[in-house]
């Protein structure tokens, strides 16, 4: 079943925190056009008011300009809430490297705040981003839930410890939480600029711009990349998900493999142009290998990806081509 199918009570109301982000402006996008109220949290701190500005006029809209580091804000945009879908974190693994203390306190402590303001507002669902970071070190493939290694990253550390406040908030409080283990999301308004920029709109962009964008390392690993309808889909449906399937953690990806170098060359092609890369140093903290089995996410959330690699890189390179 697409989630555009899903229904929710007429008064429902969702709350999506970093609502002003990549994945969150993509979150309240779909649930207003589902006819669902939507209050979009954000700081705007690495989300862009641009990216939400075209919701302004929409009566089920409202816009809380916040952060979720302060206890308050946090309690009072759940007020009322039918469901939450916290998006807010600082992303990035290299930059949690340099920023570890920024880290804690918005990624565990906020995290743990918007926890705390479910638990008392009475929120029937509180679904998270988690990462395939949690990973670290462990070399088996496909990424499974129970096999986690040792962390290499203040990142995937952060990550972690939410999942594990997932765990104690239900077993304690029972209140339903969704640990989302998000592998390489990409799609329409992620962002291509900076130095912590995700690989796929970077090199779009770079490519446009007639310009020879840096590999990181030898281009031999791997990441199974995840289009961003794929994301919309898994948090709605863990919104209609089972109190059993709660505090629990679940990968979300297409289940794909994609090598550096392949993709690169993959969207060489599709936009015509060939350019020769340049390489660089591995980053600190990186994964080498990325694929995920998504058996758990399909059994206990209904979880079916409707859009493989292809299908949303030729999407993306679509909307990029458009906006840019």
């Amino acid at each position: 079943m697409s989630y555009k199918e899903l229904k929710f009570e007429d008064d429902a109301i969702f709350l999506v925190t970093g609502g002003a982000g990549f994945i969150g402006s993509n979150l309240c996008e779909a649930i207003l056009e589902m006819g669902y109220k939507v209050r979009c949290l954000d700081n705007l701190s690495t989300g862009k008011q641009e990216n939400v500005d075209m919701f302004l006029g929409n009566s089920n809209y409202k816009f809380i300009k916040g952060d979720i580091t302060d206890l308050d804000t946090c309690l009072a945009a759940c007020e009322g809430v039918s469901f939450v879908l916290n998006q807010a974190a600082w992303g990035s693994v290299p930059r949690s490297i340099e920023m570890p203390l920024y880290y804690e306190e918005v990624n565990i402590r906020g995290t743990l705040n918007m926890m705390e303001a479910a638990r008392q507002n009475k929120v029937q669902k509180f679904v998270y981003a988690s990462s395939s970071s949690v990973y670290g070190d462990h070399p088996t493939l496909p990424k499974k839930e129970g096999q986690e290694g040792n962390l290499l990253s203040p990142y995937a550390l952060t990550k972690r410890v939410d999942e594990e406040y997932g765990k104690l908030y239900y077993k304690l409080y029972g209140l339903d939480t969704y640990g989302l283990r998000y592998f390489n999301v990409f799609g329409r308004r992620q962002d291509p600029n900076g130095a912590y920029a995700a690989v796929i709109p970077k090199f779009i962009k770079m490519l446009l711009n007639g310009e020879a964008p840096t590999i990181n390392g030898d281009g031999k690993q791997s990441r199974d990349f995840t289009y961003i309808e794929n994301v919309i889909e898994a948090n709605l449906k863990a919104c209609k998900a089972s109190h059993e399937a709660g505090g629990q953690a679940y990968n979300i990806a297409y289940g794909g493999r994609e090598y550096l170098i392949d993709l690169y060359y993959i969207m060489c092609e599709k936009l015509g142009i060939r350019i020769e890369p340049n390489y660089g140093p591995d980053r600190a903290g990186d994964i080498k290998h990325s694929n995920a089995d998504i058996s758990k996410a399909r059994e206990l959330l209904g979880y079916s990806p409707e859009y493989n690699f292809e299908d949303g890189l030729n999407c993306a390179i679509s909307w990029y081509k458009e906006n840019l």
